[in-house]
């Protein structure tokens, strides 16, 4: 394989000379520029993406964290980002949560791993990571976006859907079809995006004159799973219940499930909303309604804040995003409420 001393050699120019004419800095004639050229192209050099870094200054890589490298939520946000850097002759690495410690631990060690890798910039997805956690960045912290969290440290550099409003508009769907008797599974307590929701959820619903406290709600993980064994538990307690509002779309994929196995009929007897509207809500069994959070949206403002950063581009940043319910056959008005069996 050819290397740029080569290219040097056969067109009878300095090192630096070549190195030049190949990154496109600095002063050459159009004289040895050509030669140059015609050296590259005689030989079919093609510079190392390592090469290609020492001669410009920049790796032209964008780093990505992210909790779990799985589920219908985080891969299309993963896809975006690459079909984004790839047309913009950059190109991503990912690291995720594995490894000993907690999820703040795995965090903290995913940024240090692509921070190594000498990422020009990073792009993180997490709901421990605190402001001391980005102030290991030093000097590059100005070169990092956050998706999905908040930090007063950082503030123009956190780009979040309005979760409080999703959870509002969770309520009011369910309000519209006469929903009384709502059963909640909700995510982690930890995650502030999920506390949001909720109480949006819950708030709409006292406005509305519908008495929370008693409420059925479960807390869970997010998972498919998560959202199994809830439903099991829903319908194992015997509280009466029509609607059930599950915290994402992964949760709700996992209690439609077990009421189909249970001989529930969805929305016969029970009506089931998610959040987030992803890919797998329009094909769940029936197709779910969801609360649509545009996350190619978020996702994109802030990678192309991150561009603008890095890179001294003018690229469309966008704050406020639209959330709105999809309307499926999922939910309905209620039919028989189900109530305390022996």
């Amino acid at each position: 394989m050819a290397t740029i001393k080569d290219v040097a050699r056969l067109a009878g120019v300095g090192l630096g000379t070549a190195s030049r004419v190949v990154s496109g800095k600095g002063s050459v004639s159009a004289k040895t520029g050509e030669r140059v050229r015609k050296a590259i192209a005689e030989l079919d050099f093609r510079p190392s993406h390592a090469a290609r870094s020492l001669l410009s200054g920049s790796s032209q890589m964008i780093g990505v964290y992210i909790p779990v490298l799985k589920g219908t939520f985080y891969m299309p946000i993963l896809q975006s980002i690459d079909t984004e850097l790839r047309l913009a002759g950059l190109h991503m690495v990912v690291a995720f949560g594995v490894g000993i410690g907690d999820e703040r631990r795995q965090g903290v060690e995913g940024i240090e791993f692509l921070m190594e890798r000498g990422c020009d910039g990073l792009i993180v997805m997490s709901n421990v990571l605190t402001d001391e956690d980005f102030s290991i960045l030093g000097q590059k912290r100005d070169r990092l976006v956050v998706l999905n969290h908040a930090s007063e440290a950082i503030t123009e550099q956190c780009f979040t859907a309005d979760h409080v409003q999703g959870g509002v508009m969770a309520a009011r769907a369910l309000l519209e079809y006469k929903h009384k008797k709502i059963a909640v599974i909700a995510g982690p307590s930890t995650a502030p995006d999920n506390v949001e929701r909720i109480n949006g959820f819950l708030g709409e619903l006292n406005r509305a004159g519908i008495n929370t406290a008693d409420m059925w709600i479960a807390e869970s993980d997010f998972s498919p799973e998560g959202g199994w064994n809830c439903a099991k538990e829903l319908l194992d307690s015997g509280s009466p219940f029509t609607a059930v509002f599950c915290a994402n779309d992964e949760m709700a994929l996992g209690a439609l499930s077990y009421f189909q196995q249970a001989g529930i009929c969805v929305p016969h007897d029970v009506s089931v909303i998610g959040y987030d509207d992803t890919l797998s809500a329009a094909y769940a069994a029936p197709p779910l309604t969801s609360v649509h959070i545009p996350w190619r949206e978020v996702t994109l403002s802030a990678l192309n804040e991150l561009l603008n950063r890095c890179y001294g581009s003018h690229r469309p940043v966008q704050r406020d995003y639209e959330i709105k319910v999809t309307m499926r056959a999922s939910l309905a008005r209620p039919g028989n409420a189900r109530r305390k069996t022996s």
